[in-house]
């Protein structure tokens, strides 16, 4: 028996159920990576479409597995909105107990959601 044997193991994500609060916070890094990345292969799109090339890019923006992506670039922005007027509050001082923290948390999923639907309803009657 060595001495790290007796010594206690570090708890991981094995063991801990993380709170809603630590998934907002790891999407709104990951939504900020996944929109910078995005917002290329947009411009992209656009800049050739802009060009005359309208066959590839344009194609691709059109198709099932272009509206799904342009689907998930919507909800990422919005999500990343959302989470940036929470952290707007909290900059204030406000929202820090974990009540508010856990509403806040779902606010922004909700709002996310709401807003997407709104956009690509608006969208598809225009």
């Amino acid at each position: 028996m060595s001495w790290n044997d007796k010594r206690p193991m570090s708890p991981h994500l094995q063991v801990y159920k993380l709170p809603l609060t630590a998934f907002v916070s790891i999407g709104h890094r990951a939504t900020g990576i996944v929109n910078t990345l995005a917002l290329v292969l947009l411009v992209w799109a656009l800049a050739n479409v802009a060009n005359g090339e309208t066959g590839f890019a344009l194609a691709l923006l059109q198709s099932w597995f272009g509206k799904i992506v342009m689907f998930g670039f919507t909800f990422t922005l919005y999500f990343h909105m959302c989470n940036g007027i929470r952290h707007l509050f909290w900059d204030a001082g406000l929202g820090f107990d974990l009540d508010t923290a856990d509403k806040t948390a779902k606010l922004v999923f909700a709002g996310a959601a709401a807003l997407t639907a709104i956009t690509w309803i608006v969208a598809g009657a225009a």
